[in-house]
């Protein structure tokens, strides 16, 4: 286990003490447990190089670069059903999903993984359905889902 967090995180031979090798402008150092045990924590804002104390007097702690930070800020991505795909089309039924949020142009184009040109045709027919409503801000169109569509999602 300790060989897969870090590359740079080693067991050293005689078991009890955790060592990590030498980085640019950054000694390498040698971690011992001292018999009090040892904390393995992830952490994101320190990427990519694992930290520790070198000289703990409680138990040891080794932090680490967790796996999986660079997803960490996107919004999840509902799915919606095959009932509302077969009905409205899977782009526009993720539209309506997408849409529980105000949302402009380009970033739904983004998170539904099309163009922003199919998103507008898309949008077009939703809010002449009375499923989306539209609000412009300067050059800024924010669009919304409608109580109708929240309705037909079962909101």
């Amino acid at each position: 286990m300790i060989r897969e967090l870090h590359r740079d995180v080693r067991w050293t031979d005689d078991g009890d003490v955790l060592l990590w090798r030498s980085q640019p402008n950054k000694p390498g150092g040698v971690v011992t447990t001292t018999g009090a045990g040892l904390v393995l924590c992830p952490m994101v804002f320190g990427w990519p190089n694992p930290t520790a104390a070198l000289r703990p007097t409680g138990p040891a702690c080794i932090r680490y670069p967790a796996r999986g930070i660079g997803t960490l800020w996107e919004l999840p991505v509902e799915r919606p059903d095959s009932a509302l795909c077969d009905l409205l089309g899977t782009t526009r039924a993720g539209l309506l999903i997408a849409l529980a949020d105000p949302a402009d142009t380009p970033t739904l184009a983004r998170r539904l993984d099309v163009t922003p040109g199919a998103v507008s045709q898309h949008l077009r027919v939703l809010r002449d359905a009375g499923l989306v409503r539209t609000a412009r801000d300067g050059r800024t169109a924010l669009h919304l889902r409608t109580s109708r569509a929240d309705l037909l999602l079962g909101k």
